[in-house]
């Protein structure tokens, strides 16, 4: 073949691999508190889950928590219901969160006692929107089996979706026994992780069936699989995609702290959204000394919009530095504005439709800085090492105003208001 016909072959191939793949096929999941309602699953975005850290018994400082996270842009958040003490405060919190005007559904996560709890505690079976149950831990034999189906009769009942999130980390036992048995007599046995990985499907998938042989219904069930490593974490759900059509929550369970964690959790789920699969996701980070637990919030609305897949806020856009770049103030005017659009967007998303999805460009010297500031919504090209003191700006493309001086930053953040008001139209009141 002659270059330009190979190279006309590459073009005609690219629109088939760039972009996200089709989403997999789901059912549709309705999670709901008053007014509010969470689609999961089917035509749905990808939605952003989160969860407290905090003694659930202490009724406000929980409530506070859930608010931090909400306001970060988490769209359900998940409480651990782990004792009477903590299950006779989830009404409370439900009442505290409406006076303060959250609406975001709280999901329960409950493991070897919930059975007892949502049976004792009527009040917290109906404040929460949905309950989490880990079929590895509600018990052993027949106690397993009963255990499991009163929290799935109490779920019908009071009409709460539940997410079946099986755990390798607390998987049934007596499923790997069995299973681990059964390897041990074929020809070519499996290898014990593949052993692992398949428990973990079929532990998931057989107790999601069972749930609707109790009378839950198909449409109201989740089903999650949480390992820590990483290509273990891709297999598990694209052997549950292919096997199933439930909803899928996607997150890598004890991921870690700091980049650390936040590389592990984007590597895992970026693949596997990538192709399709996930109906929720949350990055399980260990939040530093004194870290806020927004954090993984962030990280992942940061997942989702590097993707394309949605958009919360807008980007910023910003080299790396060089030994043209020697000082600093490209990366404080970077991180700057950076902050002042996340700060800003509980009010503008209310005024200002569309600005979620604006680019900014912060550069830091000619080389790219002028080319990278066009293509964004937005872009300045700051002088580095040698240059001219000057900082051409672009908006829309177009060169419009040239910076000079000690008030770069605050022109250039005024700049970026002036765009907003004007480009993005003010939602109706």
């Amino acid at each position: 073949m002659n270059q330009p016909a190979a190279a006309a072959a590459v073009v005609d191939c690219l629109p088939a691999v760039i972009g996200p793949l089709a989403r997999h096929p789901t059912r549709q999941v309705r999670v709901r508190w008053g007014a509010r309602e969470v689609r999961i699953g089917g035509d749905a975005p990808v939605m952003v889950q989160s969860m407290t850290n905090t003694d659930t018994a202490d009724a406000i400082g929980t409530a506070i928590q859930v608010k931090e996270l909400a306001q970060a842009g988490s769209e359900v958040v998940r409480i651990t219901v782990n004792s009477p003490e903590a299950a006779a405060e989830v009404d409370a919190i439900r009442v505290q969160l409406d006076r303060m005007g959250i609406d975001a559904p709280l999901v329960g996560d409950f493991h070897y006692n919930g059975h007892k709890l949502l049976a004792d505690y009527p009040g917290c079976a109906q404040a929460l929107s949905a309950y989490r149950i880990n079929p590895g831990n509600v018990g052993r034999g027949a106690k397993r089996e009963d255990n499991f189906a009163r929290m799935i009769e109490i779920a019908a009942r009071h009409g709460k979706p539940v997410r079946i999130g099986v755990n390798w980390g607390s998987l049934d036992q007596e499923l790997l026994a069995r299973m681990m048995d059964e390897n041990s007599h074929r020809p070519q046995p499996w290898t014990a992780n593949a052993v692992l990985r398949e428990a973990l499907v079929r532990s998931a998938i057989e107790n999601a069936q069972r749930a609707e042989k109790i009378g839950l219904g198909g449409d109201m069930i989740v089903l999650s699989a949480k390992v820590s490593g990483v290509q273990d974490l891709i297999a598990v759900y694209r052997e549950l995609a292919r096997r199933c059509d439930y909803p899928l929550h996607l997150g890598l369970t004890e991921a870690g702290m700091g980049s650390k964690g936040i590389v592990a959790s984007t590597a895992a789920l970026a693949v596997l959204l990538q192709e399709g699969i996930g109906d929720t996701i949350r990055v399980s980070l260990t939040p530093a000394p004194g870290e806020p637990r927004t954090k993984e919030v962030e990280v992942s609305q940061q997942i989702l919009q590097t993707l394309g897949l949605r958009a919360f806020t807008p980007m910023v856009i910003a080299c790396p530095g060089c030994g043209r770049t020697t000082s600093t103030f490209f990366q404080e005017l970077a991180e700057k504005i950076q902050d002042y659009l996340r700060e800003q967007m509980p009010a503008w998303r209310q005024s200002y439709p569309g600005v979620e999805s604006m680019n900014v460009a912060v550069m830091g010297c000619v080389v790219n800085g002028p080319g990278e500031s066009k293509h964004a919504n937005i872009g300045i090209s700051l002088p580095g090492s040698g240059e001219a003191p000057v900082a051409p700006v672009f908006v829309d493309g177009e060169r419009t105003v040239t910076l000079k001086g000690e008030r770069i930053a605050e022109e250039f953040q005024a700049i970026v208001e002036d765009y907003v008001q004007r480009r993005y139209t003010r939602a109706a009141a």
